[in-house]
This record gives structure tokens, sequence and C-alpha cells, in this order.
């Protein structure tokens, strides 16, 4: 166990949310848990609510203070860090450290990583991994439990108090279309809305607050809903924080649970007697075809099955580890797979971590690479799959009227296509950059983009590549 004094913060962090930079001596006298994280990480989304949970348990006794670390070239932009840390509001320090100083300076070397030190400003543990909760709670109370108590003359860390503007998105991410309804996951708002295509809201379903709740519309609670997908009157939602997928039945409103628990697992494949024993972890993107509902859960690098028919969860591919690698069923790996699209025996995943586009065949559980060379391979080129890359995608559509896919390059601000039976990777010209795009649907010659950091959703015109904005409850 360790026992040496914490280095200094180095001067080059960008503190987010702190009306000025934090020192070591201000966390004197109380344990403090650092945690380095990466804002678009699911290990670290997951870890960063559990300090939250283990902050607000502790109180007094705890301080949290978070340091994202960028992974991808984009991430290194504060203002872009900042954007997707606030997704979630946390109560307690969050800095960015663009050159990775402080992260050599602590000698990390995977993300998350929580950093206990102790009231004397010694490190004492490391916690690596995403991990149970209730082994990093053990680790905290033990240093707690040797608290000497002493004054304190330091000054107090003060959080910047900003408003969020009140606007009628907030971090919009899923989309789906049904005739002439436009439906939009309004994933910091925790509903989902109906609108028509020209944006007028007709209904919202859940109240508008984070929960877990089942029943009539306006009473049912979502907790950041992310993907969605639709098949004539029912709307599947991966309700990521809940780690959860959930269904609308469009013609009463009635929300209910299809699978989860409330808390992040790995599943147990069988027959579904029970929606609420599943575990699951944070679903991000749902999938209909041929009567099977297809959930990419990011927490544990897999895709699983629901034959709606039968009620049974399988497991599709995926062994776990996040990683870039083909094979068959659990021999092939995912790097936090975000977005789905289904049609007959082929599903197609957007994988976030691995900038790369994946197939898998149904039948056959065959897992192949469209596009990407690996989890630390990224950056933005149109061409062959060897020479092509994605930055960061978030998700992905199929044409109905033609044998591609739309992609979401969000860490590349801009709108990829995909040509399937080893055609090329293109950049769609836009008539200007996206921000964050994380959502997209296609019907008709229009594709509709969830511009997620913009808080927007989008219609582009691909026959005359006009791009105009869809005024949701404005």
């Amino acid at each position: 166990m360790e026992h040496t004094l914490a280095p200094e913060f180095p001067a080059s962090l960008d503190w987010l949310n702190t009306t000025e930079p934090v020192r070591m001596a201000q966390l004197r006298g109380k344990v403090c848990a650092l945690a380095f994280i990466n804002a678009g990480s699911a290990w670290s989304t997951q870890r960063l609510n559990d300090l939250a949970h283990l902050h607000a348990r502790h109180g007094e006794r705890l301080n949290v203070v978070a340091i994202h670390v960028p992974k991808f070239e984009h991430e290194r932009d504060a203002r872009r860090a900042g954007r997707r840390l606030r997704r979630q509001k946390f109560e307690f320090p969050l800095a960015h450290d663009a050159d990775w100083v402080a992260w050599q300076q602590f000698g990390i070397e995977a993300w998350p990583t929580v950093v206990l030190i102790d009231g004397d400003g010694r490190i004492r543990d490391r916690v690596v991994g995403e991990g149970p909760i209730r082994e990093l709670d053990m680790r905290v109370s033990q240093l707690i439990a040797g608290l000497v108590p002493r004054s304190r003359s330091t000054r107090p860390i003060e959080l910047r108090r900003g408003g969020e503007p009140g606007l009628p998105l907030r971090f919009p991410v899923g989309i789906a279309l049904s005739g002439g309804y436009l439906y939009v996951a309004d994933s910091n708002h925790h509903r989902v809305l109906e609108c028509d295509q020209g944006g007028r809201v007709l209904r919202q379903f859940g109240s508008g607050g984070p929960g877990f709740i089942d029943g009539p519309m306006e009473l049912a609670a979502f907790n950041r809903p992310h993907g969605i997908a639709i098949e004539r009157d029912t709307l599947y939602i991966a309700d990521s924080g809940n780690h959860a997928v959930r269904r609308i039945q469009l013609r009463t409103g009635d929300v209910d649970t299809v699978l989860g628990a409330g808390r992040p697992g790995t599943a147990e494949p069988g027959i579904v007697s029970d929606p609420r024993a599943v575990i699951l972890d944070q679903p991000r993107a749902v999938a209909l075809a041929g009567g099977h509902l297809y959930v990419a859960c990011a927490g544990d690098n897999r895709i699983w099955d629901l034959d709606l028919g039968q009620r049974e969860l399988s497991l599709l591919a995926g062994s776990g580890a996040l990683d870039v690698v083909d094979g068959t069923g659990e021999m092939a790996a995912f790097a936090e797979p975000v977005g789905l699209a289904a049609v007959q025996q082929a599903v197609y995943v957007t994988d976030a971590a691995g900038s790369a586009i994946r197939s898998v065949n149904v039948r056959t559980r065959q897992v192949q690479t469209l596009v990407g060379q690996g989890a630390w391979e990224f950056g933005r080129a149109d061409g062959q799959r060897v020479d092509a890359r994605l930055q960061q995608p978030q998700a992905l559509a199929l044409d109905p009227d033609s044998p591609r896919l739309w992609i979401a390059d969000s860490g590349n601000d801009v709108l990829r296509t995909l040509r399937l039976g080893g055609g090329e990777l293109g950049t769609f010209e836009l008539p200007r950059p996206l921000h964050g795009p994380s959502g997209l649907a296609v019907a008709d010659g229009v594709v509709w983009i969830a511009d997620t950091d913009a808080h927007a959703v989008l219609r582009l015109d691909t026959r005359d590549g006009t791009m105009s904005h869809v005024p949701i409850g404005e």
C-alpha cells in the first residue's frame, strides 16, 4: 500500500467548474477520491456515478475530484470535455488534463483509476477499472475510519453555479421515424418526445425528471434515455441511466420495462420471466429485426438478443473485453458498442471507443469489422476500409433506398457514408459542421440528425444537400 505524499495539481489543468484552481491543501482533513476518467468512456461514466453516490453518502468526510484525460484528439478541447461532463450534474470539482500532465505525475495507466488520498495528503490506495461500488466504498470507509479531527484553515473549494439555459431539448440522442411522426430521446430532460415532422410536440413520455417508474406516460420516468427503435405501435428505448430497456405502447402511451433491474451487471441468458430481474450494463442502443430485439451494452461490450416471441435472452456476440476483435459469438470483442441498425440477418454496430463499424451475422454470430483498425487507431480519412478512419462514431442508420450506412462521426463532427458490400467510406458534404451528433434516422431521402452537443435536431435533404433546424418544442 502506498504512503507517498500526493503531488500538487499541475498548473496546466483547466478547472471546469470551480471558481479557482484547487490545491492539495484544500483537500486535507478529509479522505479524497481522485478519479482519472475519460468523459466518453462507459466505464468512467459508471465510476463517476459511483463516486457521486459515495460523495452524498459520506458527506463531510469525503472529497471527490475528477480529472478528465482525453483519448481522442477532439477531446483535448476543454469546452468539448466540459459539455460531455455536463450531461450529468456532479457536485464536485472537475478538471481537464489536455496534455496528460497529471496522468503522468500520478503514474496512471488506465481509465478509470481512483487514487485514494488520506486526510494527511498521502496516497494510500488505487482502484483501477470499473469494479463493484461496494469494493470502492469499503476502501473509502476504511480510510475515513482512520481520520483524525483537525481544524481547517484553508479556503474552501467553491463550485461555479452557472445555471443551465432553459432549452427545449437537452442533449438529444435517439431518433426514430414512423409514418409522419418523429420520436426523439431528449436525454437530459429524461423523456421521449413524439413530434410531427415540423417539430410540434404531440406527446411527452416521461415526467421529465430522472427515475425508474413504469405506468402512464405522464407518470413514468426514464434516466438518460439513449437509442430508440420503433416497430408498428411499439417504441423501444435504451434507458441507459437505469441500465434497462423500456417500451412505450404508442396507442395508450403506457410505459413498461422489457429488461433491466436498475443496476449494472452482465446479463444471464435464459427465459425472461421477470424483466426486472435481468441486469444490463449501460445499454446505449436497440434495434429490431425478425421478431428479435438487439441491445448494445457499452458497459460490458456485448450485444444481446431478445427473442420477443419466446421471451428468451441470449448473447449474440462479445467477450466483454474492450477491443476490436473479429470472430464468432463470444470469441469476438467490441469497444463500447453505442449504435445499432438491423436488417434481415445482419446487425450493424457502432463501436465508439474502437472508432469502428462492425457487422454481426445473426444466424452464424460471426462478427466482421467493416471500418476500423483497433482501439487506438482513429482519425478522418475516406477511402477503402484499410485506409479509412473514423473518430469516436456514435450512431449509424441504414438507408432504405440504397445499400449504404449513414454514420454520425461524432469526433470529427461530420456525417459519413459507407457503401455495403466492400464499398468505400465517404464524407457527405454539409453546409456547416455538426456538434457531437449521436443519433440518426433515414427515410425518403432525408437524414434526421440528433446534433447532440448543440441541443438540436436537424433535417438533411440528401437530394439537394440542404440542412435545416427542426424547431422541436420552440
